[in-house]
């Protein structure tokens, strides 16, 4: 009899483990020494702090380069109408150059425990957000990272065009106007909506576990937000400026 109970809390136990969100740095883990937003470095870090996942923010230059910055702008030029060679001797804050999505990725390929959370930023037409979209897939494929990269966007064209050209990838929305049936009909994977929309709709998060998407919530920080999303059913994913405190949380 003790034998078969012991069996069942460590089945329980397990469940439990299972059911807690994954972490994800917001920007890769940017607050720790020697990083800065969207570098390399943050990438890294995230990675050494054993973060699930780590999400960066992906533009396209005038002259058709993924770049990886999260602004429209950086240092009053905006990156839509600019070219690569301008960027390119443009510093951030830890002293790296703007990385290219192609440096960012190979520098992913080194790090194999930790999951891609790709943002495309919605560009200034359809044509832009398609072409980043495809040259996006592209690269993800050419490098062997398709089966660790999720993509994530705000802009409904560029969820249209993943989901066309990657039809087997996670492809969630980010600009919580779509109610979880909205995205299924779409045919995209989850949901990954502000803390405040779940706020605002308290039952998307079940709705959308009911209709098997995946929900990502964003961008939790301090200690009592992060402790009441990591207990709130139907949270898969934590995207957090600050990811140790909440590996801490879940660790308790």
């Amino acid at each position: 009899m003790q034998r078969y109970f012991i069996s069942f809390l460590l089945t329980v136990s397990s469940l439990v483990c299972l059911a807690q969100p994954h972490v994800v740095a917001h920007r890769g883990y940017w607050k720790a020494e020697g990083s800065a937003q969207n570098s390399i470095a943050s990438f890294q870090k995230a990675a050494q702090i054993g973060c699930w996942g780590s999400e960066f923010d992906v533009w396209l230059t005038a002259d058709g380069v993924p770049v990886v910055f999260h602004d429209a702008t950086v240092e009053g030029i905006r990156i839509e109408d600019t070219t690569y060679a301008t960027l390119m001797n443009i510093r951030l804050k830890n002293g790296e150059f703007i990385p290219t999505l192609q440096q960012y990725l190979m520098e992913a390929q080194r790090h194999p425990e930790c999951r891609l959370i790709f943002e495309i930023k919605p560009h200034r037409n359809e044509k832009r957000d398609s072409r980043i979209s495809e040259l996006s897939v592209e690269l993800v494929n050419m490098l062997d990272l398709a089966s660790r990269t999720d993509y994530i966007s705000f802009s409904k064209n560029a969820c249209k065009r993943l989901h066309e050209v990657a039809p087997e990838a996670k492809v969630a929305y980010l600009n919580g106007d779509l109610a979880p049936k909205e995205v299924k009909e779409r045919g995209w994977t989850g949901i990954d909506y502000n803390s405040k929309v779940f706020d605002n709709h308290p039952d998307w998060a079940s709705e959308a576990k009911q209709l098997g998407l995946e929900v990502n919530v964003w961008t939790v920080d301090g200690e009592e937000a992060l402790t009441r999303f990591a207990k709130m059913s139907g949270i898969d994913i934590i995207t957090t400026n600050d990811p140790e405190t909440l590996i801490k949380i879940l660790g308790r």
